[in-house]
């Protein structure tokens, strides 16, 4: 199950990367770039803090190919107008969830203490979108007001817990992928966001 939701978020994220390039007017080769990154950005640098080398894509390429193509699926729908790129966030939502649970999926199997899980379910989550912003000089949505990284640590913190408390039993990974696309997801309709800091001169 947690290969395929692996499998799931590296293709969503990857349209999120290439709308992402839509949006700027880059060309294919910007597409699958930004497409790729996005993908596996999060669980590259997870792997790398974890010592996991080599990295997951370079053991099964399959990860690049998914990438890519889901990079170019999306390319041909959005300028066939099936897909509006106001499904961005909705599918920037949905990697997000699939990767923050895969993400303290793999950390926990690597023997790492519960509170590392967590970091690393939500490093895995935000990365590939840090780096996809980045790429595109915006302001990474990780450090906007609405709630992302506090989604995703929700997320985790709930995958971690109930895994601990229901060893092997994948209602844990549910129940933290729901968490964080609910919060997510209710955070973009309503504009929910953590306090701003403001400084005074």
């Amino acid at each position: 199950m947690f290969h395929l939701l692996d499998l799931f978020g590296t293709a969503v994220f990857a349209v999120s990367g290439a709308l992402a390039a839509g949006r700027k007017h880059l060309d294919l080769f910007g597409v699958l770039v930004l497409a790729v990154v996005t993908a596996i950005g999060g669980g590259t640098l997870r792997d790398l803090t974890l010592g996991l080398t080599p990295v997951f894509w370079i053991q099964a390429p399959s990860y690049l190919w998914i990438a890519s193509i889901a990079g170019l699926v999306t390319l041909l729908l959005a300028r066939w107008r099936w897909l509006h790129r106001d499904f961005l966030p909705i599918a920037d939502a949905i990697g997000l969830a699939t990767f923050c649970v895969i993400g303290a999926e793999r950390a926990l199997a690597a023997g790492v203490h519960p509170t590392t899980a967590v970091l690393m379910g939500v490093m895995t989550g935000v990365f590939g979108g840090m780096l996809r912003d980045v790429l595109c000089g915006e302001v990474p949505l990780v450090l906007r007001k609405e709630l992302y990284a506090t989604a995703a640590l929700a997320g985790s913190l709930i995958m971690v817990v109930l895994s601990l408390i229901l060893p092997g039993m994948a209602i844990a990974a549910w129940a933290g992928l729901l968490t964080c696309l609910g919060l997510r997801l209710a955070a973009i309709r309503w504009q929910l966001g953590l306090p701003v800091f403001r400084h005074r001169d």
